[in-house]
């Protein structure tokens, strides 16, 4: 079987109809520490999160408040952004696979006179930040209605690849079809821009919902006849997902046929929910009371990427203080320690800033519980570094729990 590699890690390349489920494991490297701490934020547009601040600033301003958030990054001596550039199928650069997102002018296809993306790339590199592309795979909208989407859009073109579910509409990760275009869709933001990373958040398969079904029975019957049971080829269609965006951002890395990525750098990597299985349900698990376990609820086999050295980085999102019952900081954190021991994958976690100053629990009055997070995290060589959730949070740092990490932890720029 021909083998790739991705960060020096040899993977088994799948042939046509074999199974993820027996592809090869990693040769393991070694390590698991990050050669720099990560200093990180999420910058989201989905809603206008973080930016931009509203939908109808002129392109200037939209500008002059992105150049904003990044130079309040380097006063906070953060060193990469995780940019959202495709919040709900569509894109914050012209691309010829989804239409402008409507966050930049209010309807969703409006080109908005210049190109985020673009900007934000050069913006960040001036002031020495790397710009990681964060990209949702199968979000297509925040309602129930295609015809709210742009009349171009490929889910009104294609209403066999959506799903809707609890209000939304999302694509469907069963059809193979649906696979390729949403990899090349975010694919071409790479070959376009000189962006550091690909990024992925903790949305696969939806968050479960009580007495909703997502309804998948057509593209189950079709392509998943030769597994057990519906959860392990969901599992795979997202192990899939994972596997071939690796790979191609691989080739793209050593091809010579010209594509502005060829020949650098641009590190993978995911942000997943924390809580992979809890010990109750597998003795692999974390010792944790979760409601939510990826690899059962999202099926999104997390340890499994990083066993298979399938990703550069994971950040998992660990949005508990210390002590907490039922998914305890001081659990998490150790438990993805010994997850990427010896697989070279990057361990940075993902730190829940916005929940400062939030009225439960009782630790996050506390401004200076994040900065404890960083202090329990040092015990653990595999860490390599953090990212707040979100822009916006370390602007405006309402509890001063973002002062206090900086003042504890970042007194000299990573």
């Amino acid at each position: 079987m021909r083998r790739i590699t991705r960060r020096g890690f040899a993977v088994a390349a799948l042939g046509a109809g074999s199974s993820l489920l027996t592809a090869g494991a990693v040769t393991p490297m070694g390590g698991g520490v990050a050669r720099r701490e990560m200093r990180g934020v999420w910058l989201a547009t989905v809603g206008n999160l973080d930016w931009p601040s509203r939908t109808n600033l002129t392109p200037a301003g939209q500008q002059r408040e992105l150049r904003a958030h990044f130079d309040t990054f380097v006063r906070c001596r953060l060193n990469t952004v995780f940019f959202q550039v495709r919040p709900t199928a569509d894109a914050l650069w012209p691309s010829p696979y989804e239409p402008w997102t409507h966050v930049l002018t209010g309807q969703q296809g409006r080109d908005p006179g210049w190109d985020p993306l673009g900007f934000a790339v050069r913006e960040a590199h001036r002031r020495g930040l790397e710009l990681h592309a964060w990209f949702n795979p199968y979000r297509v909208a925040h309602h129930a209605d295609p015809e709210r989407l742009a009349p171009n859009h490929p889910a009104r073109r294609h209403p066999e690849w959506v799903v809707p579910y609890g209000g939304k509409l999302f694509y469907n990760p069963g059809l193979p079809e649906v696979r390729r275009f949403v990899q090349d869709a975010m694919l071409d933001a790479v070959k376009r821009y000189p962006v550091d990373g690909v990024h992925f958040d903790d949305y696969f398969y939806p968050y479960p919902i009580a007495g909703k079904h997502f309804d998948d029975d057509d593209a189950y019957a079709a392509h998943g006849g030769r597994f057990g049971n519906r959860d392990a080829w969901r599992r795979e269609n997202t192990d899939r997902l994972v596997y071939e965006m690796a790979r191609r951002l691989g080739r793209m890395g050593r091809s010579g046929r010209g594509e502005r990525s060829a020949g650098r750098r641009v590190r993978f990597g995911v942000s997943p929910f924390a809580v992979w299985r809890n010990r109750s349900t597998d003795p692999r698990g974390s010792r944790t009371q979760a409601g939510v376990q990826t690899y059962d609820d999202l099926y999104a086999d997390t340890r499994r990427w990083v066993r298979e050295g399938w990703l550069d980085y994971i950040v998992p999102q660990v949005y508990w203080p210390l002590g907490t019952k039922a998914a305890d900081y001081a659990e998490l954190v150790p438990w993805w320690s010994r997850t990427v021991e010896g697989t070279g994958v990057d361990l940075y976690i993902g730190e829940a800033l916005y929940k400062q100053g939030a009225s439960e629990p009782a630790a996050w009055h506390d401004p200076g519980e994040l900065s404890r997070h960083l202090t329990f995290a040092r015990r653990y060589p595999q860490v390599g570094g953090h990212v707040y959730f979100s822009a916006k949070e370390v602007a405006g740092d309402r509890s001063g729990a973002m002062a206090r990490v900086v003042h504890d932890h970042y007194g000299r720029r990573a």
